[in-house]
């Protein structure tokens, strides 16, 4: 077993793995996935190292939740994991409801029979939390991510969201905190300027930020990441191959070379496949620079990453602790191809011991 790196949030309540798994994909995001595959991948990464496990009601419309706690309980990892989940979305019967609108259209696959209603009240939050830790089977849950508080995301609802969160919903946030029901308060979004927006208003200990700092996004080091760090938010980074054409490479085909979710521009698959080139001279692969750069900035506590089979977990462990040489990340800086303030990754430090 790989013992991964464990890196705290700031305020010094939760130790995170250097990998955490995300269950969106396992909550059948446009494929079907059984209960069995479900807990392959689950066991798998756990066997691996991963000590940091990634939900959100929103994931399967409740089925991630059901089936991490179920293999959580039933295999007595409780105690030797760290779980976040998510709040802002409630489940509705969907005989019964309307789904709310999404700037992604997500096609769950078998999904529960419910849908999802955004709800940021102080009731809504709370109601929320308790539903996650029904559905978890869990007597608390680590960290709260408030989920897609972003105007890039509600657009011209967004005001109505933020009025819900200043009323009552900031307060039930910081209710849930104080009690000890969660041990960290963040946002889970895929921007940055709404981390510190609500900052300004709410203390964050950490947020779930998606695609914005990685090997073709350099912009946080300049502006987000010194403010994250100056305010004691601790960065949890997704989307570090930026929906798939760093994991995949220029490539691949019209399903994995996506940009940001959208078919990748050729100016981005062109700065990849300068990448490439130097990951070719150093035999290093690109998903494996992709992660391990994101990691090496300080600011970042975890990279959570999804999975559908074992054989994915294993390739995500390997991303994020396989070793590769100094004159490669030398080579990047010397090209252009990353900043050359850019943070390095520190090889001793990736993996404890093997």
């Amino acid at each position: 077993m790989t013992t991964l790196q464990k890196r705290a949030l700031p305020n010094g309540r939760v130790n995170l793995t250097s990998l955490g798994l995300g269950t969106s994909p396992l909550g059948g995001c446009g494929v079907p996935v059984s209960f069995e595959i479900f807990e392959a991948v689950i066991l798998k990464a756990y066997e691996q190292g991963v000590r940091y496990f990634d939900v959100a009601p929103l994931y399967g419309l409740g089925k991630s939740e059901h089936f991490l706690g179920h293999v959580l309980r039933v295999h007595g990892l409780r105690p030797e994991v760290v779980v976040s989940t998510k709040a802002g979305r409630l489940l509705k019967p969907a005989s019964r409801s309307k789904r709310a609108e999404s700037l992604y259209g997500i096609n769950w696959v078998d999904p529960l029979p419910f849908v999802d209603e955004y709800d940021y009240s102080y009731d809504g939050i709370m109601r929320s939390f308790e539903d996650s830790q029904q559905r978890m089977g869990l007597d608390h849950i680590d960290i709260l991510f408030l989920h897609d508080v972003s105007g890039v995301w509600h657009q011209e609802k967004y005001p109505v969201y933020q009025r819900q969160l200043r009323q009552s919903g900031y307060r039930a946030c910081d209710e849930l905190r104080r009690s000890g029901a969660v041990k960290a308060i963040g946002l889970g979004v895929n921007e940055t300027a709404s981390v510190l927006e609500v900052a300004g208003e709410f203390d964050l200990d950490c947020s779930l930020v998606a695609g914005r700092y990685t090997l073709l996004n350099h912009a946080p080091l300049t502006d987000f990441f010194p403010e994250a760090q100056r305010l004691g938010i601790g960065i949890i980074a997704g989307g570090v191959y930026n929906s798939g054409i760093l994991a995949e490479g220029s490539r691949g085909n019209a399903l994995t070379r996506t940009y940001d979710y959208q078919t990748a521009p050729e100016s981005i698959v062109q700065r990849v496949e300068a990448l490439e080139a130097v990951c070719e001279r150093h035999n290093v692969a690109l998903a494996n620079a992709a992660s391990q750069f994101v990691y090496a900035h300080p600011a970042v506590t975890s990279v959570v990453q999804g999975a559908l089979t074992t054989a994915h977990v294993e390739q995500n462990v390997a991303s994020i602790s396989a070793p590769i040489p100094q004159a490669f990340w030398m080579d990047l800086k010397s090209e252009a191809l990353i900043p050359k303030e850019a943070p390095l990754p520190d090889q001793g430090s990736l993996v404890l011991s093997g």
